[in-house]
Formats: C-alpha cells, structure tokens, sequence
C-alpha cells in the first residue's frame, strides 16, 4: 500500500463519500474509487461500505482508520524535522458536553500547535450526539460525565458503538450561579437552598431520557425549569433570572468572568471522561489535546484519574 492511498481513504472516512473526498483533493472519482479498491485487495479486508449516498467504514475499516491516521501523521512530523517541511495541517475533532474546562483546553491546544495552518473541529453538543459523533469518527473525541445514575446506560451504549470510556477526575457538585445571585455569598448550599429558583438544564432533543442528562439529580423534580441549548443562554439566564445549573464546579474567570461556582451538598460525584474507540489508537493530536485537558483541570486543584 501507499501514502497516497492512506491519505485517500482517511479523507474518504472523513467526507463519507468517494465523490467529496475526490473533489476535495483534486483527484477524478474513478481514479479515487480504483485507489480504495486497490487498497482493500492489497489489505485483504473489505473496509468500505458502498452506497448510493454514502461510504462508511466496516468494523476493519474503523480500526485501520486508527492506524493510516498514525502512519500519516509519523510521515509528517519526519518531513518537518529532517527535510525542513513546514507543519501540515493538524485535524482533530472533539464533541463535549457544556464545560468550559473543554474549551480552555482546546483554546491551549491550537495556540501550541505550532502550525501555521489548522482545521479543528469543536462541537458543544448532546450526550446522544457526543456518542454517535465518536461513533462514526466525525470526532475522534468526546467528553461526557457519568455518575451512578446513569452508568449502566451509558456503558451499554459504548459498548454497543465498539467505545470505551476511560475517566479523568472526580468533582464535587456544585452550583453555577450569577455572581449577583443572594446564594453567591454562600461557602456552601443545599438543595433546600434552591427551592424557588428556575433550574436550568441543556436540552436533550429527542433523547431527552434522565439518563442522558448532563446534570446530576436529573430525576429531581423543580417548579420551575427551562431547557436550553447552549452554554452562552445558560448563563445569560443565570444573571437574568437568578437560575442555576449544576456540574462540576470547574469553570474559567476568563471565559465565564459574570458566574460562580458554589459547593452543592449531596452525596454525590460527577465521573468527567473521554471516550474514544475501543480498537483505534489516538493520534498524538488528541493525546496533546488530552495533555492540556489534564493540566487545566489540575490548575484548578483537581485530582486526576488514570
């Protein structure tokens, strides 16, 4: 096999489509289309599922992905040092749930990128999203919590898609808050404390099970609710209406300066982790990206796990 086709078939994966992926790199279908077969003979294993719409990779096809990623990138990073080739563009796509953490990380991955070039993927999405994204590798990627409530569902779930969870820290709950809330004062708080004011949680979509809930005590009833779908509404609504959301009490001055986070008391943890695929290697891109996750999380005192 050659570079060039591991270069097609990683674009192919990418784009779902012969057609787009040759379009993209300036290539004619045929010739595309004769590269992939002649790589599934020289492999000896069908990796491509054809269509009328669209390609997707077969169960061999998804963990060869894993590793034309890895000989691509080893290939890149050998030409900088040793012919003098500038950084080629580095990809990476993650999916997470609503943290700031998340976006710090990211913000710390592509200023220490180095290349003058990039295309990095974030997508703030819904647990179902998150797992169906890592699951048909439009993220290699995903972020998302578990606690006792819902392990067993989500496990399921992973191991159904050929994911795996491995976790990062423990946090306590807490409450996020405007900081003009009468509650912002407090050292800490107890669910009587929140008893009148609107609980704000992300919309789920058509999955909106309490299991995929991105707030613990999801089964806890509130007389006033709103759902919302995304993070800058979340907060705007907790300076507008005094609101709260829960989550892992980890939030950035710099990203979030109008919101704190107040200790919540409850016998409970939020299990942060990332998922990716059981039988594909993570590129050094998403291990740089996990790097920075894990020293944004301990700068705030966390204990990491793993």
């Amino acid at each position: 096999m050659t570079l060039q086709q591991l270069h097609y078939f990683i674009e192919v994966a990418a784009e779902g489509s012969i057609t787009a992926a040759a379009d993209l790199l300036y290539v004619s279908q045929p010739t595309m289309s004769a590269a992939m077969k002649d790589l599934e003979t020289r492999v000896g294993r069908a990796l491509l599922v054809r269509s009328a719409r669209v390609v997707t990779l077969t169960a061999e096809g998804t963990e060869f992905l894993g590793y034309a990623r890895q000989v691509v990138e080893q290939v890149a990073l050998l030409e900088q040092r040793y012919l003098g080739r500038p950084p080629s563009r580095r990809l990476l796509g993650v999916s997470a749930q609503h943290y700031s953490f998340v976006v710090d990380a990211f913000v710390r991955m592509v200023k220490g990128s180095g290349a003058e070039e990039y295309e990095f993927s974030l997508r703030e999405t819904r647990t179902w999203d998150i797992i169906e994204d890592v699951r048909t590798l439009r993220s290699e990627l995903g972020i998302l919590y578990r606690n006792d409530f819902n392990r067993n569902v989500i496990d399921k779930l992973l191991r159904d898609a050929g994911l795996a969870f491995r976790p990062l820290f423990l946090a306590e709950p807490h409450i996020f808050i405007s900081r003009k809330n009468p509650l912002a004062s407090r050292d800490r708080v107890t669910l009587d404390d929140l008893e009148g004011l609107p609980r704000l949680t992300f919309d789920q979509g058509a999955n909106n099970s309490f299991y995929f809930a991105e707030e613990i005590l999801s089964t806890r009833s509130s007389a006033q609710e709103i759902r919302v779908s995304d993070r800058a509404t979340i907060f705007n609504l907790m300076i507008g209406l005094d609101g709260y959301t829960i989550s892992t009490g980890i939030i950035s001055d710099d990203l979030d300066p109008e919101i704190v986070a107040i200790p919540l008391e409850v016998d409970e943890r939020i299990e942060i982790g990332w998922i990716g695929h059981s039988a594909i290697p993570l590129t050094e891109q998403a291990q740089r990206y996990l790097a920075e996750l894990r020293t944004v999380v301990a700068g705030f005192g966390v204990e990491l796990l793993g």
